[in-house]
């Protein structure tokens, strides 16, 4: 028990993320904001790596639990690793100074107006000077700051990429103003909306209208979802949706699972190594996100393409590794793959004796590459 205890000690010190705060000096609030800082496991060990950032509202409540929710999905791989940064808001009534709106036009006001240029003007600037982040910014909030953060959608250029609203208590006109923006809107784009079956009746009937209207611009730019949890009031949904919105804006990052697989690859007639490419030159010019492509999904569809015959597509396989992997064997591996399968040994023999010189990369190893060699080279003396 007691090594079960240490094993689960050390993944928790090698994975979770580094928890601290600081305090900014506003000039657009006249005075200091706390903030909670989460940077992931890996940002003192990858100095060159940048990473997304998720802005939160009412911080104080809501960085632990989307906090425990990013490094669960990091741990299994199926969200990238990003900062989080939460701002503090509880301190006196704060979240309500800073959410005033005028009614009737339905934008922030007085302190609402400073709060709002507080974010976009010396928040999100002072985390991209201080630290390293990609340009894929994500911002939540519950209840009336859920409802603030749609404000920044109302700018020519949205300051967000990603929006999570947690049961919304709507600003007025504003069910009619997120959608007539959502048609508008010329490139990818986040937008998360929930509220619980128990929830308030003042909030949930706008949501309700909110749904409907986004629905009708349909978009399909806009990556929009909407949940209505069952047995959920105001407050408990939020445990609810906080996982739900995650896995759904970067539901392209997980790796590929048996349904992403039956739906979306097997499906293709041709196109499989383009299909691949694609997933993880979206998570790169989308979400932000670099990393190499998985050998797990790179097997896939390899293997895909084996069984359709499409073998040509194992060139442009060999093209994605010889850009992730460099110095291994996959690349070269590929190209012989592609000849022994076009029946033409010798071009095949040459190929594997290249990638005998290389890296070994999971199952590829040197050993194997001089079996191929051998086997090229006695098919190429049979068919002369």
């Amino acid at each position: 028990m007691k090594k079960v205890c240490l094993l689960l000690t050390l993944i928790s010190i090698s994975v979770f993320s580094q928890k601290k705060f600081d305090n900014i000096k506003s000039e657009k609030l006249g005075s200091e904001r706390r903030i909670t800082i989460g940077l992931p496991a890996s940002y003192e060990t990858s100095p060159s790596k940048k990473y997304p950032v998720l802005y939160l509202l009412d911080g104080e409540y809501l960085f632990d639990p989307f906090s425990g929710a990013v490094n669960y999905g990091v741990y299994w791989d199926d969200l990238p690793e990003m900062i989080i940064i939460g701002v503090h808001q509880n301190n006196d009534g704060e979240r309500y100074d800073d959410s005033t709106i005028d009614q009737n036009a339905g934008l922030p006001f007085e302190k609402g107006a400073e709060f709002f240029e507080f974010i976009g003007a010396e928040l999100v600037p002072y985390i991209e000077k201080n630290y390293r982040t990609s340009p894929f910014r994500i911002i939540a909030g519950h209840d009336i700051t859920a409802s603030f953060i749609n404000f920044y959608l109302y700018k020519d250029i949205p300051l967000f990429n990603g929006y999570i609203c947690l049961s919304p208590e709507l600003a007025p006109k504003m069910e009619i103003r997120i959608p007539e923006k959502f048609e508008k809107v010329k490139k990818p784009f986040f937008y998360y909306l929930s509220a619980g079956d128990g929830d308030i009746k003042k909030i949930k009937e706008p949501i309700e209208k909110l749904d409907s209207n986004i629905k009708i611009a349909n978009n399909p730019l806009v990556n929009y979802k909407y949940d209505l949890f069952k047995n959920s009031t105001h407050y408990t949904e939020v445990l609810h949706s906080i996982p739900s919105a995650l896995y759904h804006i970067f539901e392209v990052y997980k790796p590929i699972n048996s349904a992403e697989f039956k739906d979306k690859i097997a499906v293709l007639k041709s196109g499989f190594a383009d299909y691949l490419d694609n997933k993880y030159n979206t998570m790169s010019e989308v979400l932000g996100v670099d990393i190499p492509v998985r050998m797990n999904d790179f097997k896939v569809v390899e293997n895909l393409i084996l069984k359709n015959n499409a073998y040509d597509e194992l060139g442009k396989m060999a093209e994605i590794a010889n850009v992730d992997y460099p110095r291994a064997m996959l690349g070269e591996y590929e190209l012989g793959l592609m000849y022994e399968k076009m029946g033409e040994p010798k071009r095949a023999s040459k190929k594997y004796q290249n990638a005998s010189q290389m890296e070994p990369i999971g199952e590829l190893t040197r050993d194997m590459m001089y079996e191929k060699i051998d086997e090229m080279n006695t098919l190429a003396k049979k068919t002369k």
